[in-house]
């Protein structure tokens, strides 16, 4: 990608080093490929005492990608994508909920190599409207995403972000929660080779003049295995492991304590993903 690339984009390095992987749950998931080419993906999900299900399924035919989930709440969701469609760059999204008769959205996505532009709008007769746009370069990138009521004739949702990058160094700026939040994000890719990275978060929030501060890191202990660790201002500390014992088969292995009541808090939890 040689554009700034969609609005959710900004400050997404920082936030995959913070948060991406790590979880307190037992996750199985395993992924099996049929004769003719469809994608079958059953994933299992302990939280607590409960069980809940996932089955999908993904069939893809030259630019057309549909996706079919069924999950333990009785719910059928489906996503038809078309990539490519008229013009270079340009994506449509169409999907559905069973049986939630509100949940139809119609989505476009555009990248041009100095912009990239999402809208969606709900298939409702009172629809929920988004639009977000990035402009700019992949070394500077401006963005705002906004989503307004029909109903009511309110937005209900206006952000904003400003992206930085430099060599093996990003910088973001985000305003989100209307206006409520704002979001500081810095990201260093130390070294390539061992993929060894560093990345904080800082959010203030002005309604109750509270700040959040994240820590983090990341390395790779050889070329299968990568720890991750982070720490938060409220004495929160994380880690995890994770290990590519096959090719795109991960096992993940994360903890969670608070430093402050360690004896109470500590959470473990575990991920295995096993594909063919």
């Amino acid at each position: 990608m040689v554009g700034p690339g969609l609005y959710t984009e900004i400050g997404k390095k920082t936030r995959d080093l913070l948060y991406k992987d790590y979880q307190t749950d037992h996750k199985f998931t395993l992924t099996t490929y049929t004769s003719n080419g469809v994608a079958v993906t059953a994933t299992s999900t302990k939280k607590a005492d409960l069980i809940f299900g996932e089955i999908q399924s993904q069939i893809k035919n030259k630019n057309v990608t549909v996706d079919v989930k069924a999950n333990s709440g009785s719910n059928v969701i489906t996503t038809v994508t078309v990539d490519e469609i008229a013009t270079p760059g340009l994506k449509t999204i169409l999907s559905f909920a069973v049986p939630d008769q509100r949940s139809g959205k119609f989505e476009l996505q555009y990248l041009h190599d100095h912009a990239g532009v999402n809208t969606s709008i709900g298939l409702t007769a009172n629809p929920v409207v988004n639009l977000s746009g990035s402009f700019g370069t992949k070394a500077l990138a401006v963005g705002a995403d906004f989503s307004l009521d029909t109903a009511s004739g309110n937005l209900i949702k206006y952000n904003a972000g400003l992206s930085i990058t430099h060599e093996d160094l990003i910088a973001s700026l985000n305003l989100n929660n209307k206006g409520d939040s704002l979001t500081a994000a810095y990201y260093h890719n130390v070294n390539q080779l061992t993929s060894t990275a560093v990345g904080a978060e800082l959010t203030h929030c002005f309604s109750t003049n509270e700040n959040t501060l994240t820590f983090g890191t990341q390395h790779a202990l050889d070329p299968l295995t990568v720890v991750k660790a982070r720490f938060n201002n409220s004495g929160k500390a994380s880690a995890l492991i994770q290990h590519e014992w096959r090719p795109k088969s991960l096992v993940t292995i994360s903890a969670e304590v608070d430093t402050k009541t360690i004896e109470k808090s500590s959470k473990v939890g575990i991920a295995v993903a096993l594909k063919p």
